[in-house]
């Protein structure tokens, strides 16, 4: 079997040694990554320190929770410690951020200005989809100390490796138009006018050199610069929710009481589309690789996927905050007006500040803040995911950097073109905006069946294979968001 880049972890090389104990000695023989440690020893840990051919190749600096104790079983789950919390805190925010970049926001808008506080519960409903299927792709992460795409390429025909792979690139090239999007929009916004579509195109473009920048510098600096945008998201359109002051018994209306309508349909499917990015599954299962859990202890592994849980529920209950306060706000503003079905993120900044109008800061500057925070930290989160997309499924050693500029130049292309044909024409682009969340919403198979059926496989998972009814709830909520 080909290298490829693996985590830092020191404790093992293979998948968990808790595997189901009927499993036949040939065919454990004859797949490394399965063998299980009841008929041979254990393999010798990894070294400290990577060599410099290994090191060119690894996309995560691992952050060591404490030092690994040969003498300790470690079969129980250790208390629960605020420290250790802190410790893990960091991959569910990077996560976080596909539930914010401006595919949700322009979800949001729609929804607030079509349907008004109808849709809230269903944004609350599919964000708690959202954080069902992250939970899966963790899990996968953390028990197996591999991610989705290095084992679907270890797993599944080379043909299906090929086809997986193609989806994955499609459904994050078209997320990226977004987000990139999204910025220059910003970008236009801050600067008032003087920069066009285009030229925010190319700035952004050139966000992965920050990013490899901040991460040579370790992975906790990186979440540091996530946790600040996340930070000026959060201020901004609550800054933008207050100002507006909605109604708070509407918003309790449309959290708790569902309703549709055949106008409002097409919204709804925008809102289920845009909270579910099939690249993100592959970005978590990655992500939590950067945290040194021990994977030859059973209580290790179990602590490390309850902080993790713990962090992912916060980060994506911020995250619904947010999207909550942007719906709000235009379900305010523009719910049965002339405005609402021509409303949308190219367009959005102009119409907040013609309705609510300038004040202690122009919402105008606030909306165009908050926007390039959702565009800058989701473009840079989807670079990161294309390094562990490309690099997992077809194996590539080449450095990093080169990874991260082909990766780039995959989504950035394209993006351009749109930039430029669509630059006049405001509605057209709102329209190019919902067909990629369609689009993505059609790839969003391609990356929880495969996650499904490697989290229920004992082979894989182990003692850690999720139970038959959660596999079914899973695949009932995946099949529903597809149709």
């Amino acid at each position: 079997m080909s290298s490829s880049p693996r985590n830092l972890r020191n404790s093992t090389t293979s998948s968990p040694r808790f595997h189901h104990h009927h499993r036949h000695a040939e065919h454990q023989d004859s797949n490394p990554l399965l063998a299980s440690s009841t008929s041979t020893p254990p393999p010798p840990p990894l070294p400290t320190h990577l060599n410099e051919s290994q090191e060119k190749n690894v996309l995560l600096h691992a952050v060591e929770i404490e030092p690994f104790s040969e003498s300790s079983p470690g079969l129980s789950v250790p208390p629960f410690s605020w420290r250790k919390l802190w410790k893990f805190t960091g991959p569910g925010f990077l996560m976080s951020v596909a539930f914010l970049d401006p595919g949700n926001l322009e979800g949001d808008i729609q929804s607030g200005a079509i349907a008004g506080y109808s849709l809230l519960w269903l944004l609350m409903w599919a964000t708690i989809m959202g954080l069902l299927v992250q939970s899966l792709s963790l899990r996968l992460g953390v028990a197996t100390g591999r991610h989705l795409a290095e084992i679907c390429r270890e797993e599944y025909p080379h043909w299906a490796t090929l086809m997986l792979w193609l989806m994955s690139e499609l459904a994050l090239i078209a997320a990226d138009i977004q987000e990139v999007i999204g910025s220059a929009i910003a970008i236009k916004i801050l600067s008032n006018g003087v920069l066009p579509l285009w030229a925010g195109v190319l700035i952004t473009a050139f966000d992965c050199f920050i990013f490899l920048f901040l991460e040579n510098y370790g992975i906790r600096k990186l979440e540091a610069f996530f946790a600040v945008l996340i930070t000026c998201m959060a201020f901004s359109f609550a800054w933008m929710f207050f100002d507006t002051k909605p109604s708070g018994k509407e918003l309790m209306k449309g959290l708790v009481v569902p309703k549709l309508s055949s106008e409002t349909i097409p919204k709804a499917i925008g809102v289920v589309g845009c909270v579910i990015s099939p690249y993100n599954i592959f970005l978590h299962s990655a992500l939590v690789q950067s945290r040194k859990v021990d994977l030859k202890k059973k209580g290790r592994v179990q602590e490390a996927l309850n902080y993790f849980m713990i962090e992912a529920f916060i980060a994506i209950f911020v995250s619904f905050i947010i999207n909550l306060f942007v719906t709000t706000v235009f379900a305010k503003g523009f719910y049965g007006t002339s405005e609402a079905k021509t409303l949308g993120l190219v367009n959005a900044g102009e119409y907040l500040q013609l309705r609510y109008g300038g004040g202690l800061l122009p919402i105008l500057y606030i909306w165009g803040i908050g926007l390039l925070a959702a565009g800058q930290s989701s473009t840079i989160s989807g670079t990161y995911a294309g390094q562990f997309i490309m690099g997992g499924f077809l194996d590539l050693q080449i450095q990093k950097w080169l990874r991260s500029l082909i990766t780039r130049s995959c989504a950035i292309l394209p993006t351009i073109v749109v930039a430029i044909v669509f630059n006049r024409s405001e509605e057209l682009l709102d329209v190019v905006n919902e067909w990629l969340n369609v689009l993505q919403a059609v790839q969003i198979p391609f990356a929880v069946v495969p996650l499904l059926h490697l989290v229920s496989s004992e082979q894989i998972m182990g003692a850690f294979a999720i139970g038959t009814t959660l596999e079914v709830m899973h695949s009932s909520l995946s099949f529903h968001h597809s149709a």
